[in-house]
């Protein structure tokens, strides 16, 4: 069963409502008429900064609710039941047939008019403390404050006078309280402070007459349905307890298993979240409950959402056969908060390959991609930027790497500069200085009491030790060092304790590119244990998904990332034989041929004295043999002096074509003093520069396809080319011309849920 829930105040935000005012013109022209203000100004734009003003604010959700809830009900069956928080429960009295939406917006202009001139007092959420304790707090210290909302076991708001509210956070502190967050509203809604406002509201609905009622509606007095009673019941709301999480549990004890928030933001979301690991009453009810807009976060580890809970659990056990659709795949609120139809994932290649084309192509198909900056200059870097955000205006997702090198304060100010939502951190074995910077500027309090970042962070990551630094709060010294520069406020500062350093972990395996050589079956699971220990010592409000990458590029392996836990899945090696790559023709040409077998392991250029490796291909090339010639030349000679004059001339003439002296003339322009002057004092150190050089030099001849030194092209790419390859034979996607990176990723999310769909029903009538 299925019900709707409408939020309520808290919920506004300017743009609200989108497209959705132009599709129901009759409607906006009412509210319009009847508010004698331009509402869809009020909602998209608010020039006045009116949206947060009661009187402003709920006939302004009414409305954006309604138009929500009239596009859901074409698209999808109407719900067995409504409930709505606070104001919110106007907009399920109509979607009911209480009233129509004339009556419904009067009445609620005049709710906000009459609580606007309510002055006296304010509420606050605790968070933390359970009913029993936060009414042994009230009890015993402040008898003039009221329990307003029972949003959940331990989210709990408080309302009275305001220098009780304000005296209250330093015992609610005291008491064990995680949270206390005074919140910014004008009056002590739902307390008994609001008995005047009852009296003239109940004059005023006296004047109505309201429908019965044609779907079961929960009222937050009672936690019980409405009788048909609906002016007394709303009379009664205006000093009642809002109680939520008896409403929300009650139904996942009836048997409801979908609650769709209608409305804007995520407010009842979050709250469906925590209610639904921890409900009132009988918990072994409960098991399978889902929310549609949301995933539901773990209230202790081992309780991560999986795509089992995701898209199976919710269907009732009958003779069915069970369908998954490649939308419901991995993390609801995955795809929620980066605005995707789908949880996957293109990252980035550096130097362009993962291109603006093929950004901008992902982001129109409801899936995100990460343009690669890695080798570009700041103004390369910039220019993609405005481009990708002129061609994706309308809310698509779109995403740029930040990657550890010199090239990194660089990135970070354009970052902030372009308000660039959804960064990709790659190649960082610790966190820096500028990390912490783009973490924290920005940084606010949402109105429910979390952080809000303006900057969603992913990580990608293949060692525990790394991610134990992403899933810590920043390092205190370096949030100290930005505030002694004043690059960050002190409220960001506080603000940024509370919050991990990523949003996101994609777990790489063994990859394109840089890799570790990680296993995905011993290295996800891992990763997402550590994620479960994270969550549960450092009581993050909101939840860090866990994705996979490296070796996906057939439908099989994206349906076994899934089958671990994995929220979303990331591409990387397919990605660089499409049309919309950055990288050559000759390169592509080589590369659509390739099976498994045909990648190898040499050092990483720009990690070259310690060791660290990237995965090649080595079909065709010369590159892997020679970069780990190279490598294996350094650390047996401490300088080219003590090379055998054979192997130097072998190597100047047939890998670089150059001498070693006219190559550290391009070194001199390449590095900075500092480093030129270690290499002057260290001839290992000069070695090792001018060997990096044939790194940069062979990504070069790759990226033009100079065919006439193919065999010096480094072409970082993983076996999973090969498997996309093998899978392809024989169609139109054996050659690159035909494949497009849009196209590619909805063929393996719609048969990886293919997969998923036989592979549950043949386990389910075993």
């Amino acid at each position: 069963m299925k019900a709707f829930l409408f939020p309520g105040q808290g919920s506004q935000l300017k743009g609200m409502g989108g497209n959705l005012f132009a599709r129901y013109p009759h409607i906006t022209e009412s509210a319009n008429s009847i508010m004698g203000y331009d509402m869809v100004l009020l909602c998209l734009k608010d020039p006045e900064r009116l949206l947060n003003k009661t009187q402003y604010t709920q006939p302004a959700l009414f409305l954006v609710n309604t138009l929500m809830y009239l596009e859901r009900i074409e698209k999808e069956s109407r719900p067995d039941c409504v409930l709505g928080h606070s104001l919110g429960e106007y907009t399920a009295l109509f979607a009911a047939g209480a009233y129509s939406f004339e009556t419904g917006f009067r009445i609620v202009k005049k709710r906000g008019e009459l609580m606007s001139g309510m002055t006296n007092g304010t509420m606050a959420a605790v968070l933390g403390l359970d009913l029993e304790k936060t009414t042994q707090i009230l009890q015993t210290h402040f008898d003039t404050l009221d329990i307003a909302n029972y949003n959940s076991a331990e989210q709990i708001v408080i309302a009275g006078p305001k220098d009780d509210i304000n005296r209250a956070q330093q015992i609610f502190t005291a008491e064990g309280a995680r949270l206390y967050y005074p919140l910014n509203v004008s009056g002590a809604f739902h307390s008994r402070y609001m008995q005047s406002v009852a009296r003239d509201f109940g004059a005023y609905l006296s004047a109505f007459i309201f429908s019965p009622l044609q779907l079961p509606v929960i009222a937050n007095t009672t936690a019980g349905e409405y009788k048909d009673n609906v002016m007394d019941m709303l009379i009664q709301q205006i000093t009642s307890q809002v109680r939520w999480y008896e409403s929300i549990s009650g139904l996942i004890h009836k048997g409801y298993r979908e609650f769709c928030e209608t409305g804007p933001g995520d407010v009842l979301t979050k709250m469906q979240q925590f209610i639904q690991m921890k409900p009132a009453g009988n918990n072994e009810k409960v098991a399978g409950a889902m929310i549609t807009t949301r995933s539901p976060e773990p209230a202790e580890p081992g309780k991560d959402k999986r795509i089992f809970r995701d898209t199976v659990q919710r269907q009732e056990r009958s003779d069915k056969v069970f369908v998954i659709k490649a939308e419901q795949l991995g993390d609801r609120e995955f795809r929620k908060d980066y605005n995707l139809k789908y949880a996957y994932v293109t990252g980035a290649m550096v130097h362009g390959i993962a291109s603006r084309e093929l950004v901008i192509r992902m982001g129109r198909a409801g899936m995100i991609g990460y343009f690669g900056t890695g080798g570009m200059k700041r103004d390369e870097m910039e220019s993609a930027i405005i481009d990708i955000q002129r061609q994706l205006r309308n809310g698509e997702a779109y995403g740029f790497n930040l990657l550890n090198g010199s090239r990194e304060r660089d990135m970070v100010d354009l970052i902030l500069r372009y308000k660039v939502r959804h960064v990709e951190v790659a190649a960082y074995m610790n966190v820096t200085q500028q990390l912490v910077r783009v973490r924290l500027t920005g940084l606010t309090r949402s109105m429910d009491g979390s952080v809000h970042s303006p900057v969603r962070i992913m990580v990608k990551l293949s060692r525990p030790e790394v991610a134990a630094a992403f899933l810590s709060p920043p390092p205190e010294q370096l949030i100290e060092k930005l505030l002694a520069e004043n690059i960050i406020t002190q409220e960001e500062a506080t603000l940024g304790r509370l919050i991990p350093m990523a949003d996101d972990i994609c777990v790489e395996a063994d990859s394109g590119g840089h890799t570790d050589q990680g296993a995905a079956l011993a290295l996800v699971p891992v990763i997402m244990r550590q994620r479960d220990e994270y969550m549960k010592n450092q009581g993050y409000s909101r939840r860090i998904r866990v994705g996979a990458a490296g070796g996906i590029g057939i439908p099989e392996a994206a349906a076994a990332a899934f089958i671990m836990g994995a929220d979303f899945i990331l591409t990387g090696s397919i990605n660089q034989c499409t049309v919309e790559a950055g990288m050559s023709d000759a390169v592509k040409d080589m590369l659509q041929d390739i099976n498994v077998q045909d990648t190898t392991y040499a050092p990483a250029g720009d990690l070259f004295e310690i060791g660290a490796k990237v995965q090649v291909l080595k079909r065709g090339v010369f590159f892997p043999a020679r970069a780990n010639m190279l490598y294996d030349l350094y650390r047996y000679h401490n300088s080219l002096d003590e090379i055998d004059e054979k192997t130097r001339n072998h190597i100047q003439k047939n890998f670089f074509k150059r001498s070693f002296e006219e190559i550290y003339k391009d070194v001199e322009s390449y590095y900075s003093l500092g480093d030129l002057e270690k290499a002057v004092h260290n001839p290992k150190q000069k070695m090792a520069y001018i060997f990096r050089w044939y790194f940069g030099y062979s990504t070069r001849l790759a990226m033009k396809g100079d065919i006439s030194c193919q065999t010096d092209f480094q072409i970082q790419t993983g076996p999973a080319l090969g498997a996309f390859n093998q899978w392809v034979k024989g169609t139109p996607w054996e050659s690159w011309r035909n494949r497009h990176v849009d196209e590619i990723a909805l063929r393996i999310m719609k048969e990886a849920a293919e997969i998923l769909s036989s592979k549950m029903n043949i386990y389910r009538n075993e």
